[in-house]
């Protein structure tokens, strides 16, 4: 599966698609150019709201329609089937997570309720985030459960 980069009108897409599994990168403030480029040099589909981008530079690119959350995943999962893993990249700088060996190693860095009732553990080796199955992670679930239905 190819790899993404969002437009800076993107960034909700972006989170829930790094979730589903998905490679994308997204800067909150980017030129249009740089975007271009990026994409270009690392052989990435823009992901854009943006009807100009298309117009102006000649660069693989998917023309978002929808302007609700829900709506713009069902197109992007439509055209580009996922083929990773939920739970596979850091929801805030794209890199791939990894799993935490000995869970004692969370037990200062994450609430005392969390670490008494969970068991697994995932870390971004990046920028350092904690991840568990807890119940922001099943309703996430359960939102693209019925997204993708």
């Amino acid at each position: 599966m190819k790899g993404f980069i969002a437009d800076c009108m993107l960034g909700r897409l972006a989170k829930w698609l790094r979730f589903m599994g998905y490679d994308v990168l997204y800067f909150r403030e980017i030129e249009d150019r740089e975007l271009v480029k990026i994409a270009r040099a690392e052989s990435r589909v823009i992901l854009t709201r943006d009807g100009g981008i298309p117009e102006r530079f000649r660069v693989e690119h998917y023309l978002i329609k929808a302007e609700d959350i829900e709506s713009q995943l069902r197109e992007v999962l439509k055209r580009f089937p996922p083929s990773a893993k939920l739970k596979s990249r850091c929801t805030e700088c794209n890199t791939p997570i990894q799993e935490i060996q000995d869970r004692e190693e969370v037990k200062d860095r994450v609430p005392e309720y969390v670490f008494l009732h969970h068991r697994r553990f995932w870390h971004c080796p990046q920028c350092g985030r904690l991840y568990w199955s807890g119940t922001h992670y099943r309703n996430m679930e359960e939102r693209l459960s019925r997204i993708c239905s």
